[in-house]
């Protein structure tokens, strides 16, 4: 059993390093957005999209103090590669070189090839910045033994939150979920024993999603993440806190002094920057906008048997600009605007849907502005499921 628990933590430990360098390739792919260091360029008359010129971020890392020199900043963004975060934009090389060569991240052009690995690991997020943006928050400081552990939770606790706020149908949903989530190095009990039951047992978070990584961090063959120093859940450099907040294009690094933000791109539309699920603006007050609804519907009306509404799945991968739509509503929340020349137009979200799940994240019962929060906390390409009323 010994031999069992040790091969299964060694295991997790594992993926959780590769999880901490997926997190710090998305901050960085984030800030350099922000940097406009992504950008789209020319080449030869060829358009290529989203893409990054490596001897341009070689030296921005270096400006930044991500990187001593050179060197380490190669090795950094080599890791990268190695992790297929990155590639170069025709896959001609294999390694990332300090020149003139264009890469692009595969979460900008859509290869980053969907995984049981990466759907637990995106699902995780969610949930913990579900958890973690409520005042009532199960995650707690708790004591066991002489260590005091941070994020801690109770295996009964975590299934009553899971379907209480319908993340999962059920309890055994939900024990498979944590399951997963420990067996990828996310969560782990703290006394040792390498599995998850609905009991009082005390489990942790061990990767704490918010906090800012240091990129250097990435190059640690240890585990660096384990109990980063003074580390804080509510760190005012967390990128996915601030992704709701401010401009994409205008995040502020730490070192720099006098931050500038530049001005919101428009989408060419008569609605413009007014959509709130964009990579750039927070949700607009309820009251900006009159309802779409003809009358208000009760979640009790939308899930009844028979209700006049058909169920769809819709994918959108979100452009330069967002998604281009609009929710309102305090649960169930319904779709309030769509822009025509939008990807969400073009992936069929039309006004009066009502939004049955975000990326595999149950939201009937959630307000307009968590389900926001759960949006741009995600990845580029939205899973949205909704309930769209037969005319």
């Amino acid at each position: 059993m010994e031999l069992l628990s040790s091969s299964f933590e060694e295991r997790a430990e594992k993926r959780q390093k590769e999880i901490e360098v997926c997190l710090a390739g998305e901050q960085l792919r984030q800030r350099l957005h922000n940097a406009k260091q992504i950008r789209n360029l020319v080449v030869n008359r060829f358009t290529y999209p989203c893409s990054l010129v490596a001897k341009d971020v070689v030296t921005w890392l270096i400006k930044f103090k991500e990187a001593p020199d050179r060197e380490t900043a190669i090795n950094i963004m080599q890791k990268f590669m190695e992790h297929n975060i990155i590639h170069h934009v025709c896959d001609q090389h294999s390694t990332f070189k300090d020149a003139k060569l264009l890469y692009r991240f595969r979460n900008d052009d859509g290869t980053l090839l969907p995984t049981t690995e990466t759907r637990i690991m995106n699902r995780s997020q969610q949930i913990y910045e579900m958890m973690t943006s409520k005042e009532d928050s199960i995650l707690k400081v708790r004591e066991e033994g002489s260590k005091r552990y941070r994020r801690t939770f109770l295996g009964s606790q975590m299934l009553d939150w899971l379907t209480k706020h319908f993340v999962v149908p059920g309890r055994l949903d939900g024990e498979t979920l944590c399951r997963g989530m420990l067996e990828q190095g996310i969560i782990q009990p703290v006394n040792g024993h390498y599995h998850f039951s609905d009991s009082d047992r005390v489990y942790q978070f061990r990767i704490n999603f918010r906090r800012r990584r240091k990129l250097i961090e990435v190059l640690d063959e240890s585990n660096p993440w384990l109990e980063p120093m003074q580390e804080s859940p509510d760190s005012p450099f967390c990128l996915r806190k601030l992704g709701a907040e401010l401009p994409q294009c205008g995040f502020v690094c730490a070192s720099d002094p006098n931050p500038e933000p530049p001005p919101l791109p428009k989408r060419p539309s008569t609605m413009g920057s007014e959509f709130c699920y964009s990579l750039y603006s927070p949700p607009k007050p309820v009251a900006s906008l009159p309802s779409v609804l003809k009358k208000p519907v009760t979640l009790e009306e939308l899930l009844a048997p028979g209700a006049p509404y058909i169920r769809k799945t819709l994918s959108i991968d979100a452009d330069a600009l967002g998604w281009g739509f609009i929710a309102r509503g305090t649960g169930p929340c319904h779709i309030q605007a769509v822009d025509a020349r939008s990807p969400a137009a073009a992936a069929g979200v039309k006004i009066r849907q009502f939004i049955l799940s975000v990326n595999e994240i149950n939201c009937l019962e959630l307000e307009y502005c968590v389900i926001h929060k759960l949006i741009v906390s995600g990845p580029q390409k939205l899973i949205l499921e909704v309930l769209e009323p037969i005319d």
